[in-house]
């Protein structure tokens, strides 16, 4: 997979991109990264990327000239890349987005900055994403906050293949729910000790024990995912069994 950023801060990116999981996996050849500079596609000598606004207002406004310039000079080059803008106004993002954009060979994700882009710019997205509601200078954090989630579920990235398939938000079959609490030595710490069933090494109690877990944790902390979480209908009593443990009759949204 190739992933490519067009910001107006290109140098960013590297300390991510070569950094744990991200770095390894670039290492090993099993996704390539490139950032490109916006104002590479100006033609002032201030290098301009941003104007005011029509009808005034407060800040500045990346302009559609450069941007459209761009990326249509980086898609030219090779297969198509699948175009993402980040905005408030874009599709919320969650593991199913990401298990979906890991699907593609190449992937361009254009990082706004000060009050926005001139409206026209979106027009080149194939899609539009915002990773929560809440505001940031730009969007070169997004873009690494997405880039994370999608190569770790490229194969050979986490080196054990199942390692994706167990965490929180996964939509593999059964996911849906946060991950189960784990544990690690010392078995006793400051009076707390790790569930027995955790040192038995009967594996099918252990399996059973991190489901149920799971389901009360999802319960009690994110209630939300329960109903569309994959339960049995065994489950799904246990579930609703610790929903009124927890929230009583208060809706679950």
């Amino acid at each position: 997979m190739l992933i490519e950023t067009l910001s107006v801060f290109p140098e960013m990116f590297e300390p991510v991109m070569s950094t744990s999981i991200l770095g390894r996996a670039r290492c090993a050849g099993i996704f390539d990264f490139r950032a490109y500079d916006l104002r590479d596609w100006t033609h002032d000598r201030h290098r301009t990327v941003d104007d005011a606004p029509f009808g005034g207002g407060q800040g500045m406004l990346m302009k559609a000239p450069p941007i459209f310039e761009a990326v249509r000079s980086i898609a030219s080059e090779g297969a198509r890349p699948h175009i993402v803008f980040f905005t408030p106004c874009g599709e919320p993002f969650k593991q199913d987005v990401a298990e979906r954009l890991a699907g593609y060979e190449r992937l361009l994700f254009v990082c706004g900055r000060y009050e926005g882009m001139d409206e026209r710019a979106y027009e080149l997205a194939d899609e539009r994403l915002s990773i929560g509601d809440y505001v940031l200078t730009g969007g070169e954090l997004a873009a690494m906050v997405v880039t994370d989630a999608v190569v770790r579920l490229l194969p050979g990235a986490l080196g054990d293949e199942l390692s994706s398939v167990d965490e929180s938000f996964s939509t593999a079959e059964g996911g849906g729910l946060l991950e189960y609490a784990q544990y690690t030595r010392p078995a006793e710490f400051e009076g707390n000790e790790v569930p027995p069933v955790l040192l038995s090494g009967d594996h099918a109690k252990v399996a059973r024990w991190r489901r149920r877990d799971a389901i009360e944790r999802t319960c009690r902390w994110r209630p939300d995912l329960i109903p569309a979480a994959e339960l049995t209908d065994e489950e799904r009593l246990y579930a609703e069994e610790l929903l009124r443990r927890y929230h009583g009759d208060e809706p679950i949204e």
